[in-house]
């Protein structure tokens, strides 16, 4: 597979979740309390979260696992965003 593709996949992994919460922070703030709420609230957006997670720790020991140039970008990505972003860019910086 071309790996602009998995490029291409990290900015719609990026924007996606990120349409979601600057709102959320517009409306809010920072309000880790309320995140908190939130993502524990009800059970289906706790499965999400932790979901979320888990495939979040196995894309960072991935990265590290593999050795890749540049490791720290998925790995920020994956903390700061999450998998969706996190793991397109492993890819995509893969040799």
């Amino acid at each position: 597979m071309d790996k602009r593709v998995y490029l291409g996949l990290a900015v719609i992994g990026f924007i996606l979740p990120y349409s979601q919460f600057i709102p959320f922070l517009l409306e809010n703030g920072v309000n880790i309390s309320l995140i908190i709420h939130e993502i524990t609230a009800y059970r289906l957006s706790a499965f999400a979260w932790l979901d979320v997670v888990i495939t979040a720790v196995v894309v960072i020991l991935a990265v590290f696992e593999e050795k890749i140039d540049y490791w720290w970008i998925p790995v920020a990505a994956s903390l700061l965003v999450g998998p969706s972003c996190g793991l397109p860019l492993y890819l995509f910086l893969r040799k």
